[in-house]
């Protein structure tokens, strides 16, 4: 009765479009309340989920993020892509998907990609003769690039639920998400040589190097970020915190695009977007708790595993699973809430953890895209000024190409494992 009551508030508050994080908060204390537990055990819980140490990296990664997207690094690094990829069929979606790639590494997070890159390309290629919707569509399905490449706030989350090394977790996205990026290039090409979208001249190896001399100083954050932790001079919160300096002498002294009065108002604008992360993690811990002593996670893993116990079969059930639950739930409560127990499945069935958790955030990166409720169609639509369904007809070329990818990364562990196993070699 009690298990009822949770998910019966759970489903309702998604249902009435009550935010995920009030929604968990409030199924949770209508759980506590019912089976008579002290309210208290709420903050005790969520408390115990917020106090990990490598969760202070995400307000300073978010910061870093901010200062360097208001301090000029957007438009430097739409044009090094541009100079690189632009003068193809389709240039401008090809460009779009490489700034995400270049930029997403840097924010680690899809919304801020979408809002950022999407501000800029989605008008410009408008302007340029390309459809909106397919303007609004390849910046969606791009923007899911950036929490794979590192840094990327979701496997921080992920290695503060596993024990994982966060530096290993950010290796094991790398190649994913090159592979992802490549592939959606593939398809943006494609669809535009059958329409016939423009093109734009070759610049020239002059603007390239020019290009890339523009966007040098914020090329190297993702570099010092991974040399950082890699090299184990800094935890992952001391290389957020790094960051954010840099961030900030970048744009404020060498770009000169940051100006000192609007630093107050990106802290407190970074700030509040990470209290809101982690009271998120907060209220889903409380969540997976009641999910834990419930003995939920053992009976999912026990019902799949007396329905078979073979890893390709159980590989296969865990991304429809994962897929369907992205439709609808943001990225870190699924997380949360569904990692553990799907971690413990993997195991059964002789999946490495460093695997599971790669396929696992692919997963629910690609649902930021997947109606209903996709949060980056919805940011991006929105930029577009189109209803939803036209963009949602454009995203689906690009959505199966994301799942493709997915099925590779998941039954050729080599593709999550090489690079970790390098830095353990």
């Amino acid at each position: 009765m009690d298990v009822t009551i949770l998910f019966a508030v759970f489903i309702g508050g998604l249902v009435l479009g009550i935010p995920v994080a009030i929604t968990l908060g409030l199924s949770s204390l209508a759980y506590i309340l019912v089976s008579g537990m002290p309210p208290v055990v709420m903050p005790q819980k969520m408390y115990a989920g917020m106090d990990v140490f490598v969760l202070l990296s995400i307000p300073g990664f978010i910061l870093a993020g901010n200062l360097m997207n208001r301090g000029g690094i957007t438009g430097r690094i739409i044009r090094f892509a541009n100079a690189l990829v632009g003068w193809i069929r389709g240039g401008l979606g090809l460009t779009n998907i490489a700034a995400s790639m270049l930029f997403g590494g840097i924010t680690g997070t899809a919304v801020a990609d979408a809002a950022s890159i999407g501000g800029v390309m989605i008008p410009g290629m408008k302007k340029a003769g390309y459809p909106g919707d397919f303007a609004a569509a390849v910046t969606a399905a791009s923007s899911t690039v950036g929490p794979i490449i590192p840094p990327s706030v979701p496997m921080i989350i992920v290695g503060a639920l596993s024990g994982i090394s966060v530096g290993q977790m950010f290796l094991a996205g790398a190649v994913p998400g090159i592979l992802m990026g490549l592939a959606m290039m593939v398809t943006a090409y494609v669809i535009s040589v059958r329409k016939n979208f423009p093109r734009q001249d070759w610049q020239g190896a002059g603007e390239v190097l020019r290009a890339f001399g523009g966007a040098f100083w914020a090329l190297a954050m993702t570099f010092l970020i991974i040399y950082g932790l890699l090299s184990g001079l800094a935890t992952p919160t001391e290389t957020a915190v790094v960051a954010s300096i840099y961030a900030f002498f970048v744009g404020a002294f060498i770009y000169r695009e940051l100006p000192i009065s609007k630093v107050p108002t990106i802290i407190t604008d970074s700030a509040v977007s990470s209290a809101g992360i982690l009271a998120l993690v907060g209220f889903a811990n409380v969540f997976g708790w009641i999910l834990v002593s419930e003995r939920i996670p053992q009976a999912i893993a026990d019902g799949v595993l007396s329905f078979t116990d073979n890893r390709f079969l159980v590989i296969l059930l865990i991304n429809v699973l994962l897929l369907f639950v992205g439709m609808f739930m943001e990225t870190i409560a699924a997380l949360i809430i569904l990692f553990v127990p799907l971690l413990s499945l993997a195991q059964a069935v002789g999946i490495d953890p460093l695997h599971f958790a790669t396929f696992a955030v692919l997963n629910l990166m690609i649902g930021l895209t997947t109606p209903p409720v996709g949060v980056c169609l919805f940011v991006c639509a929105g930029i577009a000024r189109l209803p939803l369904m036209p963009v949602i007809v454009a995203i689906m070329p690009f959505l199966l190409t994301n799942i493709g990818v997915l099925l590779l990364v998941s039954y050729i562990p080599a593709l999550a494992t090489w690079l970790p196993s390098l830095l353990t070699d």
